[in-house]
């Protein structure tokens, strides 16, 4: 929720004092003595008595090498908020920091506050530890069960474009994001790099990323660790940062170095805000950014069996492995927990003590509890406006067109003007927006700009609300950021590039699974995905802009967060779009053409069908609708669609005593048993649309089969036939790829006869005539570059 623009940070404080030193250290070996016993202990949390095997986990899971640094950059987060009372959240990006994310967490009673049943000492440090991946309790990685998290700790890549997207309209925010050496070293990484040139000081908060170079992966040296000092201060200079460098081994030296990084990177926040926000500079600012080197695994055993450990690969994951067979190991695991001195850290309750909770913030201000981290707590309704001021007039269905996306353009234009105080809804792109018809959003906001403009730009603005950047993974990651902190948005894409944001669909969609099971995470607004540009309208571009397989990617989630629309003109568009920005917790895929397309519903009938999912068409059908028709012609999209009703109208023509039944599908979940899927039509509703034995001929926007996985346990699917994309593309007319495909009305008409009983003789005739079209359509594109007249100039009834 945004506030009135202030400084994220209030002046420098003074260097931490010697005592002051010695509360963060406390706060540190305590953290890293917690993160260590999650990874193996089941009881003796304390080491009250010597450690036995039975006391180990039998299975040792949890990453240790990236916790000593995750805990030290938490541990002084927590001074530099409390001392200048700074609303900030964390993103931590190094996969499976579980540990200490969850020992810091514990530590300021943000766990506890969350799951009272864990407690704030003994007994509940005990719980802690034996729930860390174990059956029944919390994963190693950071994840949605933990208390301050809005990333999972497994998506490496990913957290700097969220650190930026919860940024954005967060004016008095400051999310701290660290970054581990292996995850630099991703494309999606490199890529968000890029975000300040987004971040409006003015509008938005602040991002400080710290890249924990701790100089290894899993089994292989970290690239950016064994840059020159030089080299690696020129690209992130080169990135738009100032960095700010600590190194060392010796913990005191380190949190002096580490206290002042922190204190100075604020200070040049601060000094940035304030002159963007009062003296009124217009200039893209150099942000600070703090570059962490200590040794992975730093505390840790320095050997195992006499082969190096501490500062290598080795510390990764599990430093001693063999710790319940080998009393060696289990004397050495021993030895390392008590070098943190527990004694001082935790009193004979097992509660931290005053010196380990000085520099611990309290209430919201803690990072496990600041509430932006849980942003449904936050989110209000989105402000739209009535569909009846963008809707377009259908007095006869098939005769008027209109492209889909200019006309929700218009309903976009409203909800950004109508959210320009309140700054809560973004609409993210690949360089698309006015390729995708969406251009009409300009008249209320200017697309995100920071860096250098030059008098031919347009649109441009410092405080635009547009993000347009050519590389979806960062789109993907700034909205991703931004709904998960409680805002609204949209993601507008080509279809067939989508798919470069596989992996990142796949976790938000584990994320929002997850979170449903966790009471005390509230719901957020959902992932809003807009597909067009699609596959039967990319003839201009060709095979390699023809994909449609996003559906099937996300159609194999989790059924109670994934929905699927392919609304067929632009009164559905607008119906689907009003559902889709309402809705929460989902991930909504909207398949939509951007070139005209004809208007079949007015906008009552497009809600009704919406809300429906499915529906018979009766005005397209021959079907007095109380018997079984002959053939159903079912179709979803827009393209298939318009051929089904192409091939309605043949049939209409040449078979007039034909009882033809056309179905659309807008919803296409509803072809899923209702067991399976929220959406899914129960099996009688499903026999009364599609009958339970009578031929279906479909008609389907993308991939076939996924038609046929939806709909094989339905009693008429041995007598489903699907037609849809397979793989024939290049340059070519727009009718040209339906045809390619066996999509188109001739081809459709031809199914109809094949598998309609007693047709075959009686229309072969007809079916003769459709394949000569068909082949008159091949001459005739070669010859003048165009559709066939009596394609191109079609209308419904003509």
């Amino acid at each position: 929720m945004p506030t009135d623009p202030q400084p994220a940070s209030a002046p420098a404080s003074a260097p931490p004092s010697d005592q002051e030193l010695r509360t963060l250290d406390a706060h540190w070996r305590a953290a890293n003595y917690l993160a260590v016993g999650q990874i193996y202990l089941l009881t003796n949390p304390l080491l009250g008595e010597p450690l036995t095997p039975e006391q180990i986990k039998p299975r040792l899971l949890g990453h240790w090498g990236t916790s000593p640094g995750l805990n030290l950059v938490h541990t002084h987060l927590n001074r530099a908020v409390k001392q200048r009372d700074l609303d900030a959240i964390c993103i931590w990006g190094p996969g499976h920091g579980g540990p200490a994310v969850l020992a810091n967490s514990w530590l300021d009673g943000s766990y506890t506050d969350t799951y009272p049943e864990i407690t704030r000492d003994a007994a509940g440090m005990a719980a802690l530890f034996r729930q860390f991946s174990f059956p029944g309790g919390v994963p190693s990685h950071v994840a949605p069960e933990t208390p301050g998290s809005i990333h999972e700790g497994g998506e490496l890549g990913y957290a700097l474009s969220h650190a930026y997207g919860a940024a954005l309209d967060n004016p008095g925010l400051l999310v701290a994001c660290v970054i581990g050496d292996g995850e630099a070293e991703t494309g999606p990484l490199a890529a968000s790099w890029h975000g300040n040139k987004f971040l409006d000081p003015v509008h938005d908060g602040a991002v400080l990323p710290v890249l924990h170079l701790n100089g290894y992966k899993i089994a292989n040296p970290a690239l950016l660790a064994r840059l020159p000092e030089a080299e690696l201060d020129a690209l992130l200079r080169g990135y738009g940062h100032e960095p700010l460098y600590v190194t060392g081994t010796d913990p005191m030296a380190v949190h002096r170095a580490m206290a002042a990084a922190v204190d100075t990177a604020l200070d040049r926040i601060t000094a940035v805000q304030r002159a963007a926000r009062q003296d009124g500079c217009t200039d893209r600012p150099t942000w600070p950014l703090i570059v962490l080197r200590t040794p992975k695994g730093w505390t840790g055993p320095a050997q195992v069996d006499g082969v190096p450990v501490e500062g290598t690969w080795r510390a990764h994951q599990v430093p001693l492995d063999q710790v319940r067979d080998n009393p060696a190991h289990l004397a050495q695991l021993e030895a390392w927990m008590r070098s943190y001195r527990p004694e001082e850290l935790f009193d004979a309750h097992g509660r931290p003590t005053e010196q380990v909770l000085a520099c611990v913030p309290e209430g919201t201000r803690r990072l496990g509890a600041n509430p932006r981290a849980n942003g449904g707590l936050l989110l209000r309704d989105l402000p739209l406006p009535r569909l009846e001021q963008y809707a377009v007039p259908v007095d006869k269905p098939g005769v008027t067109l209109h492209e889909p996306t200019r006309v929700l353009g218009g309903l976009l234009e409203q909800v950004m003007a109508d959210t320009a105080q309140r700054r809560d809804f973004r609409l993210v792109g690949p360089d698309e927006t006015a390729s995708n018809r969406l251009q009409a959003v300009y008249g209320a906001t200017g697309k995100a700009w920071q860096a250098d403009t030059l008098p031919t730009d347009e649109h441009l603005a410092h405080d635009g609300r547009v993000m347009e950047i050519l590389s979806e993974h960062t789109c993907q990651g700034w909205l991703e950021g931004y709904l998960l902190t409680g805002r609204h948005g949209l993601f507008s894409c080509y279809e067939a590039f989508v798919h470069i944001v596989d992996s990142m669909v796949n976790q938000h969609v584990k994320w929002l699974r997850t979170t449903r099971r966790i009471p005390w995470r509230a719901p957020i607004a959902s992932l809003n995905y807009l597909l067009t540009s699609h596959v039967w309208r990319q003839d201009h571009n060709g095979f390699s802009h023809q994909d449609p397989g996003f559906v099937d990617h996300v159609l194999n989630k989790s059924p109670e967060v994934v929905r699927v629309w392919l609304p067929p003109d632009a009164n559905t568009l607008l119906a689907v779009a009003d559902g889709v920005l309402r809705s929460r917790d989902h991930v909504n895929v909207v398949v939509a053409g951007k070139q005209p397309c004809f208007d079949w519903l007015p906008l009552d009938d497009a809600r009704a069908h919406c809300a429906r999912g499915a529906g018979r068409w009766e005005w397209a059908g021959t079907d007095d609708g109380g018997l079984d028709p002959d053939v159903v012609l079912a179709c979803a999209g827009d393209v298939p669609t318009q051929e089904v009703i192409g091939a309605a109208g043949l049939l209409r023509r040449h078979l007039p005593d034909l009882a033809v039944r056309v179905v659309n599908v807008v919803d296409l979940t509803r072809l899923m048993p209702s067991e399976e899927h929220p959406h899914g039509m129960p099996d009688d509703e499903f026999d009364a649309l599609f009958t339970r034995d009578r031929p279906v001929v479909f008609a389907y926007h993308g991939y076939p089969w996924l038609i046929h996985r939806l709909a094989y346990r339905r009693t008429v699917h041995p007598h489903l036939h699907v037609r849809g994309y397979k793989e024939s593309g290049t340059t070519t007319t727009p009718f040209d790829m339906v045809v390619r495909n066996d999509l188109d009305r001739y081809r459709l008409v031809m199914d109809v006869i094949d598998r309609t009983p007693g047709l075959a003789v009686r229309a072969a005739d007809l079916r003769r005539q459709m394949a000569d079209t068909r082949s008159r359509h091949h001459a005739w594109i070669r010859e003048h570059g165009t559709d066939l007249p009596e394609v191109a100039d079609w209308t419904w009834g003509s």
